[in-house]
């Protein structure tokens, strides 16, 4: 029954990507040869979306996909470790009982609302939200039985008698935290549940959940409604379709054409693979837009010699210090997230970023050639003609992707959606027709992949609009404000501050949900500062990056050592120096804006 349960969401997920992904095509050819564009399609996408947020997110979770912390875990002793995972499947369970509780009631108070073209109950969209909460309960449930045993009933008692004590002594503790008692508890819950382990989508409904409940200024219909509007935004659609594109580059054959092509131009140098790897990152970002794909895009290709010649500890450390460095090279889904919530030009931040990550390239291939050449490290051949012209005739079409994003963004041809559409099938494409390198067989499980990994994004997504509200409702941004005046309207520390809190936060919050959380609060201030807004984002991107691959607790981090098959410790020294670069690049890019913004403001963009 189970498996058949897992069949039938991942067929859902699977159809309503591949459903979106070719309507979005056929409204790109409406356009262009018939002059018409389908006014329904953003209903469809914004169904899509949430199909793809809520199924997918629980489909993700089945698979183990949701991103937690691991930096107090992994110090833990091993019962207390499996007492921390067990609490994490129990708290999923408890939150996605409420949320789904709390989201029929929304439906049922939505349903006479209609959606303007269809005329359809606008509540349709909303529908995945309670049938992804039933799953996640589902599995919840399975996961607590299958790797918990008894362990789970024990620590399911604990925290049940918790929350009631809790919940009867509220109207006792509740004043004693003063006129912030709401938003400090759903802080403080907020902070040990992340390094409790739990995954951070359900850490951020949590505290929002906490916060309504503490405060009752509003009920917590807030909670699923907040969810639905923050998977609503249609340029989101773009997310998804550019981790297809990452994944069928990485699978079907196209990124090793460019990675033998960037070793044959770059190999010689000082530092050799490991140059070429900072070099492959670069035009590989520009690909797919998705960090993990990149990671794995490069990682898997180059694993062997470069564990051979530089050490695996080497080569994840340059993994991951090139990967944050890619961050700012479009199409960046982080970019996508920010010009979501913003009123940030998303065109405008694919431009900007290209120069803004050639400096830290820059940085990061200068201290590679200085330490090889203090450590007398041998230089290899450089590659004859021949090998080049064969390798770069080989990387002609993967290159034409990365020219057709940045022709079709510069020309206003198609939406940042549409050209991440006609990049998957560019792709496919050339994977399976030109390379015949994928077969039907495997598309399907990079379908059911990206579904999958799409789910956990959006659904971090989503539970982060719900904290962001949280957040503004207990005036947060104003306090914000208040106190960088407090210490004087510089530009100077308020960006030094903006790039040591992202860092901090993208470190907990693995990322992306960091942006979400924090972007929508900083970008207007440093506006009223008197700084580009388009710079100020970027630089933001990349302090998240910074955070995301921070070793011994970014995410990220972990991602490259899985990669290179390397210890975590070893490659954490070995990341040090790189860091360091990576930091000064940043306070570079930070502090001469023209970098980030001389580009856009040539091809007409402001911000």
């Amino acid at each position: 029954m189970l498996r058949l349960v897992d069949l039938a969401a991942e067929s859902l997920i699977v159809a309503a990507l591949l459903g979106e992904l070719g309507l979005v095509l056929a409204n790109v050819v409406a356009r262009a040869y018939f002059h018409h564009s389908f006014l329904w399609a953003d209903e469809i996408a914004r169904l899509a979306l949430s199909i793809l947020a809520f199924i997918g997110g629980a489909v993700a979770y089945r698979r183990r996909d949701h991103a937690f912390v691991r930096v107090i875990l992994s110090r833990l002793p091993s019962r207390a470790e499996r007492g921390c995972l067990a609490l994490a499947d129990v708290v999923v369970l408890f939150v996605a009982g409420i949320t789904g509780f709390v989201s029929i009631e929304f439906l049922i108070s939505s349903w006479g609302e209609l959606t303007p073209i269809f005329q359809m109950p606008a509540a349709l969209i909303a529908l995945p939200l309670p049938a992804g909460m039933a799953l996640l309960m589902v599995f919840a449930a399975v996961n607590l039985r299958r790797d918990h045993g008894a362990m789970a009933l024990g620590v399911g008692a604990v925290f049940a008698a918790t929350i009631t004590i809790v919940a009867l002594t509220r109207d006792t503790w509740l004043p004693l935290l003063g006129d912030d008692a709401a938003i400090i508890a759903a802080l403080s819950l907020f902070f040990f549940a992340i390094l409790a382990g739990v995954p951070v989508g359900f850490v951020l409904l949590l505290s929002t959940a906490t916060y309504l409940w503490g405060t009752g200024t509003a009920s917590l219909v807030v909670l699923p409604q907040t969810m639905v509007n923050g998977t609503g935004n249609f340029i989101l659609l773009a997310v998804p379709f550019f981790i297809l594109a990452g994944l069928v580059m990485e699978r079907g054959g196209i990124s090793i054409r460019l990675v033998r092509f960037i070793y044959a131009l770059v190999g010689h140098m000082r530092g050799g693979l490991l140059q070429v790897t900072v070099a492959s990152m670069y035009v590989v970002s520009g690909l797919s837009g998705s960090k993990p794909a990149d990671v794995a895009a490069v990682g898997t290709v180059m694993r062997d010699e470069l564990g051979e010649r530089h050490g695996a500890a080497e080569g994840a450390a340059v993994l991951a210090a090139s990967a944050v460095m890619g961050e700012t090279v479009p199409p960046s889904i982080a970019m996508l997230i920010v010009g979501s919530i913003t009123n940030v030009s998303v065109g405008a931040m694919f431009i900007g970023g290209l120069a803004p990550a050639a400096v830290m390239a820059l940085c990061l291939m200068a201290l590679i050639y200085v330490r090889a050449r203090a450590s007398g490290a041998p230089r290899i051949p450089r590659a004859r003609a021949g090998i080049v012209a064969r390798a770069g005739l080989g990387a002609i079409l993967p290159l034409l992707m990365p020219g057709t994003l940045l022709a079709g963004i510069l020309l206003g041809v198609a939406t940042p959606t549409e050209i991440a559409a006609i990049a998957v099938i560019y792709g496919i494409l050339l994977s399976s027709v030109v390379y015949r390198e994928m077969t039907l067989r495997g598309f399907i499980r990079i379908a059911i992949d990206t579904a999958a990994l799409t789910g956990v994004l959006l659904f971090i997504f989503a539970a982060a609009s719900s904290f962001s509200w949280t957040l503004t409702v207990a005036y947060l941004p104003q306090r914000l404000v208040v106190l960088l005046q407090s210490v004087g309207d510089s530009q100077t520390i308020f960006m030094i501050c903006s790039i040591l809190l992202l860092i901090l936060v993208g470190v907990l919050l693995e990322g992306l949900p960091s942006l979400n959380v924090l972007a929508p609060l900083l970008i207007p201030i440093a506006g009223k500062l008197g700084l580009s807004e388009l710079h100020y984002a970027l630089v933001l991107i990349i302090a998240m990056g910074i955070g995301g691959f921070m070793p011994f607790a970014g995410v990220g981090f972990y991602v490259c050592c899985a990669v290179m098959r390397c210890d975590i410790e070893t490659a954490s020294r070995a990341m040090f120096p790189y860091l360091i670069v990576l930091l000064a690049g940043l306070l570079v890019v930070a502090f001469v804006p023209w970098f980030t913004l001389f580009l856009p403001h040539y091809f007409g963009f402001r911000g």
